[in-house]
């Protein structure tokens, strides 16, 4: 076996041998991983939540994270091999020093100088090259993530199927972050520990002596008895540690409800102020918390047997080499040089098995996280196979044909409902609470899934819905006015105009200011700035439900009249009270009990109103 290199050649013997173990992990790394991706389910689901970001295109971008991930593979395949020079330079120099030889030694810390200037560098590099990999893969699936939760409005759709999902903001946000962190992460120290053993067990074997046992010659005792050790330990600590994933699962959960609870608790503080509500609250959140305790303990007790299970097994490891090596060096059969690198290479024969065992808690951690995140994508996949009424565009008016709409159990709430409104045109829709009026505006807005039948009405950008506490997004509050459109695109005398006419104007040098609409505006004045969304974006149909309930009469007389007056083609849809709002319509749909329904005309109507057909 060769103890010693010759290191004045070693430079370009060490870029072949790079260059060869760099091909070959690269074969195995892939068929490793289309084997993982075949024949387990974790892999299944790491395929679905990222394939796409991996598979190179006709543009040269596409092929940035695969070329990446092959640079990273080489950048580990030269750490190991640093670390293969070091442990000959480690046998070298403490030769030298057991023969007393100070050209050698002095020559040797010259060596150590300029491997470890190439190992400072490499490492930069690497850690450059790593993390804009994580940040570019962190970004193209938080896009990834966020689309397919808007694709079919599956945020709101999402409520409806048989079991949604918890915290989808959470997952989105942190589960994204720590599934690029801990995927990195496990691959590569995999690859760095196969390539480490394929690399140092050909040492050890040569530094190992002849174990004799029961008459029988053992040849390198010292790989034998690091496989079997670190085999035997990874089965005891796989063993303890498996309870982890459903509790690290478990932990994900129950953190995000009581976070929900403390956001619920900041939303709604005015109600629960009114009400004086803290205790209530306060049991609220300790029960949440408390459950959130009770599983931390479960993790600590389980990590106090793993992480203790582990340390033994590695403190224990640390003695062997020298014990094993010891009597050959007493009987001068080795060196004091072959002895250090016996124990460097046995550390890392031992640390390259050890890797799955060491990191069973990380991919605890790791199964959870993939449950999570294609937990999501399936609950996203549902939604969208959700029933749905049938919308079809037009350009204006409304045209409803054979609606029915039911609530979750199947119960009707309307039958076959069918009108046509015209361009200008307006409905009233009224009846007794929980008759179903705001589900019928739902199911006008697709939002809805227990409906079928057929609307035809503008679609997209050309169709507004206004409910009773009016959306106000984040941001300043000029884009709270322009909502769904962007603030650029809209000019700054229609803002300004539409505050004035809806009697904000007090508002008009807040513009740029970001504003919590429920902290910052009265429910009046929400209500008034949704009125002013409508005048600005200019839609041909626009659905209020009970958007002036918190106005007086005088004040919601005069915001209809505006509606009617600056958008004389928009076709509105009200739900709201039939003494106050009647005038400003031309239908009146009033919906009764068991399904049924009336429509009919309303003949009070401000002058310049269109008539109905």
């Amino acid at each position: 076996m060769l103890t010693s290199l010759d290191w004045k050649h070693e430079w370009s013997a060490s870029l072949v041998w790079s260059a060869a173990a760099f091909g070959i992990t690269v074969a195995v790394f892939a068929v490793v991983t289309w084997l993982l991706v075949r024949c387990t389910h974790w892999g299944r689901q790491f395929y679905r939540i990222t394939a796409p970001y991996f598979r190179p295109g006709y543009e040269w971008a596409s092929w940035v994270p695969l070329l990446s991930v092959l640079v990273m593979l080489w950048m580990t395949v030269l750490a190991v091999r640093l670390d293969v020079l070091l442990s000959y330079w480690t046998n070298d120099l403490f030769t030298a020093m057991q023969d007393l030889n100070g050209t050698a030694f002095r020559y040797f810390l010259v060596v150590f100088g300029v491997l470890t200037t190439v190992y400072f560098i490499h490492s930069r590099v690497e850690y450059v090259i790593e993390q804009a990999f994580i940040i570019r893969w962190r970004s193209w699936l938080n896009d990834r993530m966020v689309a397919d939760w808007l694709d079919g409005r599956a945020y709101h759709r999402g409520h409806f199927v048989s079991n949604p999902v918890d915290n989808p903001d959470q997952r989105i946000q942190e589960d994204t972050t720590a599934f690029v962190l801990e995927s990195l992460g496990l691959s590569l120290g995999a690859v760095r520990s196969m390539v480490a053993l394929a690399s140092f067990t050909p040492i050890l074997w040569g530094l190992s002596g002849t174990l004799s046992v029961s008459g029988h010659a053992i040849p390198g005792s010292m790989v034998f008895l690091a496989y079997f050790y670190v085999i035997a330990a990874s089965l005891g600590a796989f063993r303890i540690g498996r309870p982890l994933i459903r509790l690290n699962f478990l932990n994900e959960g129950l953190a995000a409800s009581f976070r929900y609870a403390l956001v619920r608790l900041r939303d709604h503080s005015e109600g629960i102020a009114f009400h004086r509500g803290e205790e209530a609250e306060r049991a609220t959140l300790t029960t949440r918390f408390q459950a959130v305790i009770h599983n931390n303990w479960r993790i600590v007790f389980r990590l106090l047997k793993f992480d203790g299970f582990n340390i033994a097994v590695s403190q224990m490891a640390l003695v062997v080499p020298y014990l094993v090596q010891a009597p050959r060096f007493f009987a001068q059969a080795i060196t004091l040089g072959d002895v250090q690198q016996t124990t460097v290479a046995f550390g890392q024969v031992h640390g390259a098995l050890s890797f799955f065992r060491n990191s069973y808690a990380g991919f605890a951690a790791y199964r959870a996280i993939l449950d999570r995140l294609t937990g999501l994508l399936h609950t996203n996949t549902q939604t969208r196979a959700l029933p749905s009424v049938t919308v079809t565009d037009r350009t204006d008016g409304l045209e409803v044909d054979n609606l029915t709409v039911q609530r979750p159990d199947g119960t009707p709430l309307i039958k076959n409902l069918s009108l046509r409104l015209d361009s200008g045109q307006a409905l009233l829709i009224t009846g007794t609470s929980g008759c179903g009026k705001t589900t019928l505006l739902r199911s006008l807005a697709e939002l809805w899934p227990y409906a079928h039948g057929t609307i035809h009405r503008p679609t997209a950008g050309r169709a507004l819905f206004l409910p009773q506490h009016p959306y106000i997004p984040l941001g300043p509050l000029r884009s709270a006015l322009t909502y769904p459109e962007l603030p650029h695109t809209i000019s700054e005398d229609r803002i300004r105009d539409a505050l004035g006419m809806v009697q904000l104007s007090h508002l008009e040098d807040r513009l740029d200011q970001e504003v919590n609409g429920t902290g910052t505006l009265s429910t009046g004045e929400q209500q008034r700035l949704g009125i002013a969304r409508i005048l600005i974006n200019h839609p041909r149909i626009a659905l209020l439900d009970e958007a002036t309930s918190a106005l007086d009469a005088g004040l919601a007389h005069g915001l209809y009249a505006l509606l009617r007056a600056h958008l004389p083609h928009c076709t509105l849809i009200s739900v709201g009270d039939h003494s106050k709002l009647a005038r400003f319509h031309t239908h009146y749909l009033q919906l009764l009990d068991q399904g049924r329904w009336n429509v009919s005309l309303l003949t009070e109507k401000l002058p310049d109103l269109p008539r109905a057909s």
